[in-house]
């Protein structure tokens, strides 16, 4: 049996990482994730690539014609939030991880709208060895991490790498850096913390308001 190409592989494992890490998430209880939580989603993850269909491919080859292939971003954050909640290891900053959201919303707000031909010039083009966009990520890296944010660095140069080793099938380098479903919690997150922001904002401004019982 030959194996497929070593680009379908990543896809798919990054897609089972993904997948994994939303199911602990999820079975994440006040304590953590319980024992019996732990081995359900490591029994999923051996599951998902058992042979299905008329096709016999992997479970996880279905999923990828819905999701298509994920950005080395996600699967980082999914790896990283994996090793949290089965080893323990401590969680990201808040700091870190609103800056981390609110670089990658606005560049998707930047991205994605050009993309799809809504002005004469198409970010997406920059992905494929710009000069321009390497600078960009480069300053962009030094600013975060004079600023004392090691994420957002680390997350580029892990991306920049698996570009130049060639480990997903497209060869733009925004597909590594981020993708839609990236891009969409990263602005939910964003639209979460304004809200709370602004409850916390006016509260006192409320609370002072109210008038003092006798």
């Amino acid at each position: 049996m030959l194996l497929p190409p070593l680009t379908d592989l990543v896809a798919l494992l990054g897609i089972d990482m993904v997948l994994c890490a939303a199911g602990l998430r999820l079975l994440a209880g006040q304590h953590g994730v319980t024992r019996w939580a732990k081995w359900a989603v490591i029994a999923c993850f051996v599951l998902l690539w058992l042979p299905a269909g008329a096709a016999h491919l992997p479970l996880l080859a279905y999923v990828r014609g819905i999701s298509s292939d994920l950005s080395m971003t996600l699967v980082a954050l999914a790896c990283l939030g994996s090793c949290q909640r089965l080893f323990g290891i401590p969680a990201v900053v808040r700091r870190e991880r609103m800056a981390l959201n609110g670089v990658v919303a606005v560049a998707a707000a930047f991205l994605y709208p050009l993309a799809l031909g809504w002005g004469n010039w198409d970010a997406y083009r920059l992905g494929w060895g710009s000069f321009g966009m390497l600078g960009a990520l480069l300053a962009l890296s030094l600013l975060f991490w004079i600023k004392g944010l090691r994420l957002l660095p680390v997350l580029v140069g892990l991306g920049l790498l698996a570009w130049v080793a060639g480990l997903m099938e497209s060869t733009n380098l925004w597909d590594y850096l981020m993708d839609p479903w990236l891009a969409i919690a990263a602005m939910i997150h964003c639209v979460k913390a304004g809200v709370q922001g602004l409850r916390y904002r006016y509260k006192p401004l409320a609370s002072a308001s109210r008038p003092v019982p006798p």
